[in-house]
C-alpha cells in the first residue's frame, strides 16, 4: 500500500543544508495501522508530508496504492490525494466560517461526478459514524476539541480513501477525548480495513497499533 525506497529529504539555503530524512525505506501493508515515533525535529512530519504527497523527496521513490508518484504533475497529485488519502491534523484545520456539514463536504466539492444530493448523503453518513449527526449546522467555535477532531476525521474519510495519515491526532485533546478519537481510528482500521499511518508522541497509543516505526535525526532506527 505504501512503499518508500531510499528516500532522502534535504532543505537547502544559501548558508546551510539540513538533512530532514536520510535513506528511509518503509513498507506499509494494506490494512496495517502503524505509528511513527521519535523526538521533535527527527523528521516524522516531513515523512508524513512526503507520504501524503504534500512534499516531494530530494531523492528516492514513493509508491502509493501500487502507483509510482514521482512523475506526477501538480494536477495529478491533487486528484490522487483527493481520491486515495485522508488527512487528520493535530490542529484540526477546520474552516471557522463553515459549519460542520460544509467542512466535511469540502473534499467532495472537487469530484465533479458526485451530485449535490450524493455529497450531502455521504456527509451525513460519516458524521453519523463519528457520533456528530446532531451537530450538522454547528460552527467549529461551538464544538469541543474532541468534537472538532471528530469532524476532522469525518472530513478525512468522507471520500472513502485507502490511506489515512494522522499527525498527532490527539495532541490537543485531554485523555478522554483522545481515547474517543483513537477508538474511531481503530474502528476505521478494523472494520473498514483502512491503512493508517499515525505520527504520535504517545507511547501508550502507539502500542495499540500494529507496529511502531521509530526515527532519530532523520534516520529510521
Amino acid at each position: 500500500m505504501i512503499n518508500l525506497q531510499n528516500v532522502n529529504k534535504i532543505y537547502r539555503t544559501n548558508d546551510i543544508e539540513t538533512v530532514a530524512l536520510e535513506n528511509v525505506n518503509l513498507e506499509v501493508e494494506k490494512g496495517e495501522f502503524i505509528s511513527i515515533m521519535g523526538p521533535s525535529g527527527c523528521g516524522k512530519s516531513t515523512l508524513l508530508n512526503i507520504i501524503g504527497l504534500l512534499d516531494s523527496p530530494t531523492s528516492g521513490s514513493v509508491e502509493l496504492c501500487q502507483t509510482m508518484t514521482g512523475t506526477m504533475k501538480d494536477r495529478e497529485l491533487a486528484a490522487f490525494r483527493n481520491h486515495n488519502l485522508g488527512f487528520v491534523f493535530q490542529s484540526f484545520h477546520l474552516i471557522p466560517s463553515l459549519n460542520v456539514m460544509d467542512n466535511v463536504e469540502l473534499p467532495l466539492i472537487y469530484r465533479s461526478h458526485v451530485s449535490d444530493k450524493e455529497r450531502k448523503q455521504m456527509v451525513r453518513e460519516v458524521l453519523d459514524r463519528v457520533g456528530l449527526s446532531h451537530r450538522l449546522r454547528h460552527m467549529p467555535a461551538q464544538l469541543s476539541g474532541g468534537q472538532c477532531q471528530r469532524v476532522a476525521v469525518a472530513r478525512a474519510i468522507v471520500g472513502n480513501p485507502e490511506i489515512i495519515l494522522a499527525d498527532e491526532p490527539t495532541g490537543n485533546l485531554d485523555s478522554k477525548m483522545g481515547a474517543e478519537v483513537m477508538d474511531i481510528l481503530h474502528r476505521l482500521n478494523k472494520e473498514d480495513g483502512r491503512t493508517i499511518v499515525m505520527v504520535t508522541h504517545n507511547e501508550d497509543q502507539a502500542r495499540q497499533t500494529d507496529r511502531i516505526v521509530r526515527f532519530f535525526d532523520g534516520h529510521q532506527i
